[in-house]
């Protein structure tokens, strides 16, 4: 058996966020030249990374690799407190890429913060955006991983206390241990507008509705990005056989031996050129067709930072 038809998920691929973060980055280099300094990469994605690689940004995890007076870009997942005064007191030239999403969060601690409240963050022990969130305070913030941690938090009160989310977490785990949340904690304040971002949801509800239609799922997505896993955990977790892989060339044709109709769909870090090469590489297998599934069009734009502004570039909109 070979595969006739490929399905693509809608949305799919890169969010108003991720397009922004790069975006900045490219604008960055065509401003000021290279090199520009970004820390951590920008997205999590090994292609996209190593594209902005290969025209002069030069990606850092600690701010002392960065020369005196050279261009900083923070990336798309935010930064802690303590990184921000750092790369001021160094005096870099600094553009911050953090998804504005990312940036509500963080104003939503600061504010509550001055008004008393701790606070509870589900997420991802190491994740960078976990990372930038908890460290917008020094301390009165706690991590819970799953609901087993939700049993042991012990914050100093409950009486003033608010939750906060990693924003591509899934939408259905970061719900039971919510739940928890409640239960022991009653009187949690909760985010008036939900923390996962409007793309990480538009992404899984698709991959909700496709699962159901298809013999296995490909999903475009590098290791260390947060979204893309959801995505495969998702739809494994609806009974469809998944698989992740970070270019066409990491597809293995046993995948397909007993599936006639194949989904696809990218996170949201992932460019719509890799989408475009499994496609190949699956029609290369034996698919005859290609189809879209009916979903929404996200039509969500974020400015760019102040002292950005060229020309128009097409560079982004050429790997979307």
């Amino acid at each position: 058996m070979e595969p006739k038809e490929i399905l693509l998920a809608e949305p799919r691929g890169f969010c108003a966020g991720v397009d922004r973060a790069i975006e900045i980055v490219e604008r960055a280099l065509l401003k000021f030249g290279a090199p520009i300094y970004v820390r951590h990469e920008i997205v999590h994605n090994t292609y996209v990374v190593n594209d902005l690689k290969a025209r002069g940004a030069i990606f850092i995890e600690d701010l002392a690799e960065v020369p005196a007076g050279a261009t900083l870009v923070f990336s798309a997942h935010g930064v802690s407190q303590a990184v921000q005064e750092e790369a001021k007191r160094r005096g870099f030239s600094i553009f911050d890429a953090t998804c504005p999403l990312v940036t509500k969060v963080h104003v939503e601690v600061a504010k509550l913060a001055k008004e008393g409240y701790e606070f509870l963050m589900i997420g991802h022990k190491g994740h960078p955006e976990v990372e930038g969130t908890m460290g917008q305070l020094l301390d009165g913030i706690y991590l819970v991983e799953d609901e087993a941690d939700v049993h042991t938090v012990q914050p100093r009160q409950s009486e003033k206390l608010a939750v906060v989310t990693q924003t591509t977490l899934s939408v259905d785990d970061a719900a039971s241990i919510l739940a928890a949340i409640r239960q022991r904690f009653p009187q949690i304040r909760e985010p008036k507008q939900q923390d996962i971002c409007y793309a990480t949801q538009n992404r899984q509800d698709a991959v909700k509705q496709l699962a159901g239609q298809v013999d296995v799922l490909i999903v475009v997505g590098s290791p260390t990005s947060s979204n893309s896993n959801r995505l495969r955990e998702l739809a494994e977790r609806l009974g469809t056989p998944a698989f992740m892989v970070d270019s066409p060339e990491e597809l293995q044709p046993q995948w397909f031996a007993q599936a006639t109709r194949v989904g696809l769909t990218a996170g949201a870090s992932a460019p719509e050129v890799l989408v475009q090469g499994v496609i190949a590489r699956i029609q290369a297998l034996g698919a005859a067709s290609v189809r879209k599934m009916d979903g929404l069009e996200e039509t969500i734009k974020f400015p760019l930072p102040k002292g950005l502004k060229l020309e128009p570039l097409s560079i982004s909109k050429s790997k979307k």
